[in-house]
């Protein structure tokens, strides 16, 4: 319905483009929506589901065909996650495991990291989460204290995650932690560690306002021999690797946004044509129209936008600036036009079967995960004062080789 609003797209534009979307409703139609409600209940979604998403090619489709994935650019994982958020699929969280970790594992692993793990991955046979946040740290990823030391063989691995998607039902995950704790440069790398090692332990499940079906928990670390080949990228470089990739994970966010609006949007367009009041359909009421005009046309504005961050990060040239703009603002559009939408159903809002209850729960939490829109605000805004912030780290380099002296 949104559709007859829209200017023409030159993403998701080819005959392959439509054959993946076609693929992707199917696949909703006969995996998820029979599922749903079962897994709200139990908090995860089965691993059927993983395997049907294999035999599908849904899994890594824009990674290399030599290790399992579809050979495809970026676009068809961006469809992928963009008409999921519009039929409303939460999980299983596809992009999580092909559009963040599978990339940290081609991006960065070794040969042998990619083989053993990539193909089944793509297959559905293996799970991978992504463990960065920690109970007292947020999105303030230096101060994680998950630690792992050097033990020749092995890195022996302590410490503990939290609010880990898909970490309860993913076979591995890569972990960031300090390489060298207690020295001044405590050096952040990242672990591929496997969940049936001794001492990994996982926690139930959350009970979250959102998100029900796609699993969230902390992850424990005792003691954990890991072996030293599954270190990811270079040795207390893990940061920076992470910044690296935070852009993509950002627009994924982004592009989720876009399709979860749309399908607001669809939905109560729908909704407020056979719905009546005093006597009318409520699309008869000016208020109604103005609603849905001020939705749509925000969304086609933040569309266009998020449609040119897939061209350059298909281009290598999206920049952690321009995808921290993708991500607030999109977020941020998400919650107060699916807000705004809710509002137009009335009661029935309010109704947990009605899909707009869902996607009002679901929106929440995007304004967080992925990097707070607070933190998104101040990596664009140190790009806007970058002269003011070089300047002022000078003069504080300059005061403390004056207090040393």
């Amino acid at each position: 319905m949104y559709k007859d609003l829209q200017i023409p797209r030159d993403v998701y534009n080819t005959e392959e483009h439509e054959m993946v979307r076609q693929t992707i409703q199917e696949f909703y139609k006969k995996e998820i929506a029979p599922n749903r409600e079962a897994w709200e209940k139990q908090g995860y979604c089965s691993r059927e589901v993983w395997k049907a998403a294999g035999e599908l090619g849904l899994l890594n489709l824009s990674l290399s065909e030599k290790y399992g994935g579809g050979g495809l650019d970026f676009s068809f994982s961006a469809l992928l996650i963009e008409e999921s958020a519009r039929l409303g699929v939460v999980s299983p969280a596809i992009s999580m495991h092909s559009d963040i970790v599978a990339v940290y594992i081609e991006n960065y692993g070794t040969e042998y990291l990619k083989e053993k793990y990539l193909p089944k991955m793509a297959t559905g046979d293996l799970i991978g989460s992504l463990a960065m946040t920690e109970p007292g740290t947020g999105s303030d990823l230096r101060a994680i204290t998950t630690n792992a030391v050097d033990k020749g063989d092995y890195w022996l691995l302590n410490g503990s995650k939290t609010f880990i998607t898909i970490g309860y039902t993913s076979d591995f995950s890569i972990v960031a932690c300090k390489t060298r704790p207690g020295t001044p440069q405590e050096g952040v790398s990242l672990l591929l560690v496997d969940a049936n090692l001794e001492g990994f332990k996982k926690g139930q499940p959350f009970h979250k306002l959102g998100l029900k079906e796609s699993d969230t928990c902390e992850l424990f670390f005792e003691d954990i021999k890991v072996p030293k080949e599954n270190l990811i990228g270079q040795e207390g470089k893990g940061f920076i690797h992470m910044m690296e990739e935070l852009p993509r994970e950002r627009l994924t966010i982004a592009i989720q946004a876009i399709g979860a609006i749309h399908g607001a949007l669809d939905e109560t367009i729908e909704y407020v044509q056979t719905r009546e009041a005093f006597k009318q359909p409520i699309a008869g009421f000016q208020n109604t129209q103005f609603k849905l005009a001020e939705v749509g046309a925000q969304l086609q504005i933040h569309q266009a936008f998020v449609d040119r961050c897939v061209h350059l990060l298909a281009e290598h040239k999206l920049t952690a600036e321009t995808a921290s703009i993708a991500k607030y603002s999109t977020t941020d559009l998400e919650t107060t036009a699916i807000d705004t939408c809710l509002q137009l159903f009335g009661g029935y809002g309010f109704m947990w079967e009605y899909p707009i209850a869902r996607r009002y729960a679901n929106a929440r939490v995007t304004r967080i995960y992925g990097g707070t829109n607070e933190i998104m605000k101040v990596l664009i805004s140190r790009k806007l004062l970058k002269k003011y912030f070089i300047q002022l780290k000078e003069k504080i380099k300059a005061k403390r080789a004056k207090a040393t002296a």
